[in-house]
């Protein structure tokens, strides 16, 4: 214990030389600092007290660790969470149809419900692919695609694709996708789509089409069946009846059949009563 006696004259002496006055660190006993130090110490008591805190300490931690939420990998909430299968088309028709049945029983409300849902099921299933059928290719028999079809050829057989139908050339067949655009295209057809179809200046259409909305600029022979608007432009000649639930026909548009607002949500009948 004599390191601790001369550490302690040392720094009493520096205080003197620092502070006036300092002597009183020189005059207190010894024993009042160094009397628990020069005791024997008992090691053996002093560790086994200190095994007892670290016994205590780890035992905190598992409590506190027992008590917080556990975490799930994502491997294992795989395994614990049944996996739910894909909704089809027809039961989200179902489910959708029944609500509107709900509120109203008529049937051009399950139309637009219908096709509603065909619409937003249609483009949730469309991929980034863009199949280009080239000037110089003809294809005999059907072709299908999840992504969008852009016909420059000619094709003798029946499209569908989940995107975007665009024409060009020649199509002797059926087409069904989300979207249909036609310019100085040749499509005989029925050209049916969940969005808007567009037959542009010098493209000549022969056969019905079906569309949520439509822009006719060019030549189309047959019916048009139109969930919304419908504008005829200058360019446009028209065999058939257009049924939608607005037509705008600019001037110097030819149309040789009936036009029917059907899908209006005015209610014609009780104008007049």
């Amino acid at each position: 214990m004599g390191f601790f006696k001369e550490f302690k004259e040392d720094f009493s002496e520096a205080v003197d030389e620092l502070i006036p006055g300092g002597e009183s660190l020189k005059e207190e006993p010894e024993d009042v600092m160094m009397g628990t130090i020069e005791q024997d110490v008992d090691v053996n008591s002093e560790l086994s007290k200190l095994d007892g805190l670290l016994e205590k300490a780890s035992k905190k931690v598992e409590d506190s660790e027992s008590q917080a939420p556990k975490m799930t990998s994502s491997a294992d909430f795989a395994k614990e969470t049944p996996r739910k299968e894909k909704t089809t088309k027809e039961e989200v028709l179902s489910s959708f149809t029944e609500e509107i049945k709900m509120d109203t029983n008529d049937s051009l409300e399950l139309e637009k419900a219908a096709s509603i849902v065909n619409t937003v099921m249609d483009n949730s299933n469309v991929s980034d692919e863009n199949a280009v059928i080239t000037k110089g290719m003809k294809i005999t028999g059907d072709l299908e695609s999840t992504g969008s079809i852009d016909v420059e050829g000619t094709i003798f057989g029946n499209v569908k694709c989940n995107g975007k139908l665009t024409i060009t050339g020649t199509v002797k067949g059926n087409s069904v996708s989300s979207e249909f655009f036609a310019d100085n295209a040749k499509i005989e057809g029925e050209v049916n789509t969940s969005g808007t179809v567009k037959i542009g200046v010098g493209s000549v259409v022969v056969g019905n089409i079906s569309a949520t909305s439509a822009v006719i600029a060019g030549a189309v022979k047959g019916d048009i069946d139109v969930q919304g608007p419908v504008v005829v432009d200058t360019s446009a000649v028209v065999m058939g009846n257009i049924k939608s639930r607005s037509v705008q026909i600019n001037n110097g548009a030819v149309i040789e059949g009936f036009c029917s607002q059907a899908y209006a949500e005015v209610d014609v009948a009780s104008v007049f009563n």
